[in-house]
């Protein structure tokens, strides 16, 4: 291509610095807050889907990491959490400091710098500790500490993170009290009234032992994304459980269907009714890829037309569910020519781009010829539409690409 459009990522990932809840929570919380901690790895494992590590004593052997302690939660920065500039053979499961780390992992300067040497221009950001959706602080015991520590990050996203010196490049994304859905709207409403236009949400809550989308109890939150025009983003693993087929399955089994809870959420969603109650919601499922979207909506519609006077939808879900994909979902990848070869069966305007920096899955710093290569095919404003066109209507950025909320946007 002579011209790549500069991207728009709807999926990177923050790591959060060592000060974000030590600086704004009330200093009662400043020693039972979430806290870096640096201290020997014992153990560490990831089989089954199932990521278990074990944090040992000062002295203990072992190497050093940075650890975030929280109530009973002890959780090491990985290399797998910012694996970038290494070569592919390096990245292994394996606890690292901040100081081994790529500095654009958690500095907003290093990040915008890496941004540019990848051809982005903008890019929304996943939490780490908090997890993809803000579980960390649902499994809490201190609701009264965790609606602080939910509150703190996102005033930390929007103030600091996406700041003055992020100079609208980077697009705000927050976490919600998901134990509570009245707060959760409430919250949304909060961080709309400054702009922003995302909310982490999980894929499949009931694997968070919360409600599933089918009952009412997630209504007062919908409403709000509803009213406020704010986008339900879910990434992959954001129902704290990756695919997987067996307890010993290795990692290698997992990593490659990591899509199938975002095809188990998405036909939640397409069978639920919601969108026929909320017609503004939007969904977006980050790091899901593409590839899987025709099949599920040609079963899902031929379940409809054949099956729903028995399969409990049919007072419901009143149109055929592809339609309401094309209304409502958005499919994110970063590396899919499949899905990009049948475009056509998935839909233009339902597509968006990443580069899912700084994971071991980026295509940093290669993100434009791995789009090159895969969108060679597509006319000029398909490509326009999927790099960067569908994120500034989606997300409500300027016509430049930057986010609209920003300090002197």
């Amino acid at each position: 291509m002579e011209s790549f459009p500069k991207i728009i990522s709807v999926d990177d990932h923050t790591v959060e610095p060592p000060h974000v809840w030590r600086d704004r929570l009330p200093s009662k919380y400043r020693d039972s807050g979430p806290r870096i901690v640096r201290a020997p790895l014992k153990e560490m494992t990831f089989i089954g889907g199932k990521f278990a590590p074990k944090m040992g004593a000062p002295g203990d052997d072992g190497p050093l990491a940075d650890w975030w302690v929280y109530e009973e939660l002890h959780r090491p920065l990985t290399r797998l959490d910012t694996a970038v500039g290494y070569d592919r053979d390096e990245v292994k499961l394996e606890a690292i400091t901040y100081e081994q780390m790529r500095p654009g992992s958690f500095s907003v300067p290093d990040r915008l710098a890496d941004m540019d040497v990848n051809h982005v221009q903008s890019a929304l950001c996943f939490p780490t500790f908090p997890r993809f959706c803000g579980q960390t602080f649902t499994e809490a015991a201190d609701r009264e500490l965790g609606l602080l520590g939910v509150r703190a990050y996102n005033d930390w996203m929007v103030e600091e993170w996406c700041g003055p010196e992020a100079r609208g490049r980077l697009i705000p994304l927050i976490i919600i009290p998901l134990w509570d859905a009245e707060l959760a709207a409430a919250e949304v409403r909060r961080n709309a009234a400054r702009g922003v236009r995302a909310v982490c949400f999980s894929e499949i809550p009931p694997n968070l032992g919360l409600p599933s989308i089918h009952t009412d109890d997630w209504d007062p939150l919908l409403a709000a994304c509803d009213e406020t025009g704010t986008v339900i983003a879910m990434h992959i693993g954001s129902s704290s459980r990756m695919p997987s087929t067996s307890a010993d399955a290795p990692p290698a089994v997992g990593s490659t269907i990591t899509f199938a809870n975002c095809c188990f959420s998405m036909v939640d969603w397409l069978m639920s009714g919601k969108f026929e109650r909320f017609p503004n919601l939007k969904v977006m499922y980050a790091e899901g890829q593409i590839g899987w979207i025709p099949y599920i909506l040609e079963r899902a519609d031929v379940v409809w037309e054949e099956n729903r006077g028995w399969g409990g939808v049919a007072d419901k879900v009143l149109r055929p569910p592809s339609e309401l994909f094309t209304e409502h979902v958005y499919g994110c990848f970063f590396d899919d020519a499949f899905g990009l070869r049948n475009l056509d069966a998935i839909g233009v305007g339902n597509v968006l781009y990443e580069t899912d920096y700084p994971h071991s899955d980026s295509t940093w710093p290669k993100s434009r010829e791995v789009g090159e290569a895969q969108m060679g095919h597509l006319a000029p404003d398909v490509v326009e539409r999927i790099v960067r066109g569908n994120a500034i209507e989606l997300l409500g950025l300027t016509a430049d690409g930057l986010w609209a909320g920003a300090p002197g946007a």
